[in-house]
């Protein structure tokens, strides 16, 4: 049982107490060397080894200070996940002593294995060097594990020949050109600012089940979704789970959970029940793309290790369970300057709200000039089960704006006068907007891209991912229409003029993008169809746009992807996909074949023994027969599709080209497993549940 008083410790006192910040690094480092490495961080000067040294030799004293015997160089390959190799501390003396030592160059760099990883042949077994190279960006921090305490030094990873191998590097190179093309339209408009942060703040959804279910439920170990599971009598349809009570167990859990995030100084904020059984959500403050990605990963790591100490299992699917909602994490976006103007924010005189509405504007012709590529941002084979039911928003890209923000680009468009609620009359563009609150329009939870006031939420984004991909796919869009807008500004006479015009341009050669209506209806659809935008169902559709000429010289020209980095990333994600589906496949055939079939051929022999004794008694036993065949027949027929599932997968790994491979386990594999479980689920509710061989949806859904 988790026990922490914070009237005796504030949380004041614990917040990052376990991250190198800078108020740590002052205890250790003078104000000249800390001055020195935020130049560095950012690009105002390269990082100088005898800097390095100095703050290697801070880090490790504070480090020890904390208990720490070992340190890693963290990263994020192309798994999704992270990956660190621990080193002492310890150099041996020829005394028989040791001593305890952390140089600047160890922590600079250090090397890993880049054929072992994920790199889409961009490394052989036979080329297998790859970096680890130090993120100043990113504070180190201390990371305690059953016991013992590591320095972790968040890092970037790439190859001998300098190909990004990770999700950090290209998140950072995307960063960079949107800093780059962003100021350069504030400048063109007179606004002095130095610097530019693209802010995120990932929501995280997740389930809860009971450690020893889940242990019974081997789809739920090696897969991370139920394959198999007929409904729960209770689902969702009372809409009393929603921000209801959190029991005893999971609030004991969360305030853990809380304790140690916030040691890692990760601002934990809200925490609620979500709206399926056993779901929950953790949101964070928004924080710098980089700082915010790290933590999330960070936090998906925290959430499951605190989990197991409670007795449960966190399940970071897409879709663990079937008829329930699944688990997004919605990217909250926005852009702001170093004196801390949201560039998303209408403003209040008529400079801002022009600066306003062409970021505004050139973000939508962002997503309509390159939806098909944002979409492949939360593309994930989980995402292909929740994506497009009425639990998350279609696999369409549009954006909602509302109502009122719609009507005043609109007018704007037209140069007509905008006439705003309650019949104030305002020229958009000469004079200032009305005031308005912060939140200009409604919430929709049906869109893939909503504006919530001052920021974009990109809803579609699976739970399981990293905040990587979808940022990077963004923030580039972004850049290249923002370097568009640069270009014309900064050759305009009339600068003022010059932005009227892009705004109108902008809105009016991409409004088709704009929908302010309900997602989830069918007519949506069809009107998405009308106005010619594309629809990406899956994973396997949505992949090939990210190696179209197109996308690739969006991302060549900001910077962000070599071709050979694209392609590679390309094959990683499809050769995953088919991964992912052959393990789902391959669990539930064995889950069926070893224990289902034999679990129901021993329960119709007992059923069997059950009515021939009724009706030697005399009894009617119509009915039982009825049930007795018709479980009879499922079992035949489930025998047949798990020979059916057997070979599907066989000729599936036979195909040799990536796409065409992915397209048969999408297509001729998942098709297989669909059947199956439809008729295995039609025999878990014909068989006595003591003999059913896993715990059922009602166990796992409503027990903790």
């Amino acid at each position: 049982m988790f026990s922490m008083d914070y009237t005796v410790t504030p949380v004041s006192d614990i917040y990052g107490s376990n991250c190198f910040t800078e108020t740590e690094m002052a205890k250790y480092l003078s104000d000249t060397t800390i001055r020195e490495l935020k130049q560095v961080q950012r690009g105002q000067k390269p990082l100088a080894l005898s800097l390095a040294d100095q703050v290697a030799a801070a880090m490790k004293e504070w480090a020890l200070k904390k208990g720490a015997t070992h340190y890693c160089h963290w990263f994020q390959p192309l798994t999704g996940l992270t990956a660190e190799k621990h080193n002492s501390f310890i150099s041996p003396t020829k005394s028989g002593k040791v001593l305890l030592e952390f140089s600047g160059r160890e922590l600079i760099q250090g090397e890993g294995d880049a054929s072992s990883l994920p790199n889409g042949g961009l490394r052989t077994t036979f080329e297998a060097r790859g970096y680890t190279a130090w993120d100043t960006s990113s504070p180190a921090f201390i990371k305690e594990i059953g016991g013992e305490k590591i320095l972790y030094i968040p890092t970037a990873f790439f190859s001998y020949t300098g190909e990004a191998l990770d999700k950090k590097v290209p998140l950072l190179r995307s960063t960079a050109a949107l800093e780059k093309q962003t100021l350069r339209v504030l400048h063109a408009l007179g606004t002095k600012a130095k610097r530019v942060i693209v802010n995120i703040g990932p929501e995280q959804e997740y389930f809860l089940v009971d450690k020893e279910l889940y242990k019974k439920r081997p789809d739920l170990r090696l897969a991370g979704r139920t394959v198999l599971g007929t409904f729960a009598a209770k689902g969702q349809e009372l809409d009393d789970h929603y921000y209801g009570q959190i029991n005893d167990k999971v609030s004991n859990f969360m305030a853990e959970l809380n304790y140690e995030l916030w040691k890692l100084g990760i601002s934990s904020k809200t925490q609620h029940l979500e709206a399926a059984p056993n779901q929950f959500e953790v949101a964070v403050v928004y924080d710098a793309a980089n700082l915010a990605t790290d933590h999330n990963q960070l936090l998906m790591e925290i959430l499951q290790s605190v989990a197991w100490r409670h007795g449960m299992v966190a399940l970071l699917h897409e879709k663990p369970f079937s008829g329930v909602n699944g688990s997004g994490k919605h990217d909250n976006w926005s852009l702001s300057t170093d004196d801390g103007t949201n560039l998303l924010s209408p403003g209040h005189d008529a400079q801002e709200n022009l600066q306003f509405l062409l970021f505004l504007t050139a973000f939508l012709k962002a997503l309509d000039e390159y939806a098909p590529l944002i979409r492949c941002g939360a593309a994930t084979a989980g995402n292909d089960f929740r994506l497009g039911g009425a639990e998350a928003p279609p696999a369409i890209i549009s954006i909602f704006l509302g109502e009122q923000l719609t009507s005043m680009l609109d007018a704007f468009a037209e140069d007509k006068v905008y006439q705003a609620p309650g019949g104030a009359k305002v020229a958009i563009g000469v004079s200032p907007l009305p005031q308005l609150p912060l939140d200009l329009t409604d919430r929709n939870r049906t869109s893939p891209m909503a504006f919530t006031g001052n920021k974009f939420e990109f809803r579609m984004v699976g739970s399981s991912q990293s905040m990587s991909g979808p940022n990077i796919y963004l923030n580039t869009a972004m850049a290249s229409v923002l370097e568009e807008a640069a270009n014309r500004l900064e050759k305009a006479q009339d600068t003022k003029a010059e932005c009227r015009a892009l705004i109108k341009e902008f809105y009016k050669g991409h409004k088709r993008i704009v929908f302010n209506g309900n997602g989830y209806g069918p007519e949506w659809v069809e009107e998405a169809h009308r106005r010619g935008l594309a629809e990406r169902k899956d994973m396997v559709d949505a992949l090939p746009e990210m190696v179209t000429e197109k996308a690739i010289r969006l991302f060549e020209s900001q910077g962000v992807f070599t071709r050979e980095e694209v392609v590679s990333r390309e094959g990683i994600y499809l050769d995953t996909f088919s991964k992912q589906v052959n393990i789902e496949a391959a669990v539930m055939n064995e889950m069926v074949s070893k224990s289902i079939i034999p679990a129901v051929s021993g329960y119709l022999k007992e059923l069997a023994g059950s009515v021939k004794a009724q009706e030697e008694m005399d009894l009617d036993t119509t009915a039982q027969r009825r049930q007795l065949k018709r479980l009879s027949h499922a079992l035949e027929r489930a025998i047949k599709q798990v020979e059916a599932l057997h070979l599907s997968i066989a000729k599936a790994q036979a195909v040799d080209d990536m796409l065409e491979k992915a397209k048969a386990y999408r297509d001729d594999v998942r098709g297989q497993m669909e059947g199956l479980r439809g008729t295995v689920d039609e025999m878990e509710n014909l068989t006595d549940k003591k003999v059913w061989p896993y715990p059922s949806y009602d166990d796992l859904l409503f027990t903790l």
